[in-house]
């Protein structure tokens, strides 16, 4: 039987497939994607490869699931109100960017999505789409509420609070707390939202 074949045994499930998941983020944080092998991840999860291949396609399948999986299930915050909403969406839950395995994988899917267009489309699809969604959902309740400008291009603001706090984590060394993610909102995103762009 080839990996890729089907075979007739039950599919990984339940606690097996988050071991299975917990390996492939331990690899990747040692190693990064570019080194990570199904081999490998197998070895680290005392499985056959065989096994991997008959729940996920290949490496990028694999490794956004364990990605998905540490990040726990998508839920739409709903506080009443859009500070509270996107607080709650940043720093809720586990897997946020202050937990240092979430930090180094993150910097390693940076990484991948330059190097590999197969990761880079199944990572945008799978992990990144489903968060856009919501964000898209959050500011356009927001929006409905009066604490968001008729005329501002959600494209533009959406993303906004990601990159800034991105780019503090991964050019200046910051840590990420509420303080932080706070201190963004009231004096950026927040103003932008509710003023509008500018004529």
């Amino acid at each position: 039987m080839t990996p890729t074949e089907t075979g007739t045994r039950p599919r990984v499930e339940g606690e097996r497939e988050m071991e299975i998941f917990e390996a492939t983020l331990q690899v990747l944080d040692e190693v990064g994607y570019d080194l990570l092998t199904m081999d490998a991840v197998a070895a680290r999860a005392k499985a056959s490869k065989a096994t991997l291949y008959r729940r996920w396609r290949g490496k990028p399948e694999l490794v956004v699931a364990a990605i998905m999986a540490h990040k726990g299930e998508s839920v739409v915050p709903d506080t009443g109100t859009l500070r509270g909403d996107l607080l709650e969406a940043y720093c809720g839950g586990p897997g946020g960017l202050n937990d240092p395995l979430a930090q180094s994988v993150l910097s390693a899917v940076v990484t991948a999505m330059g190097r590999d267009p197969e990761f880079a489309e199944v990572y945008r699809r799978d992990f990144i789409g489903p968060k856009i969604a919501a964000s898209q959902a959050i500011y356009e309740r927001a929006r409905s509420r009066g604490e968001v400008h008729p005329d501002v291009d959600l494209t533009v603001l959406a993303p906004s609070l990601a990159g800034i706090v991105l780019h503090r984590v991964f050019l200046l060394g910051e840590q990420v707390t509420p303080e932080l993610i706070g201190r963004v909102l009231d004096e950026v995103i927040l103003p932008a939202a509710l003023h509008g762009p500018t004529a």
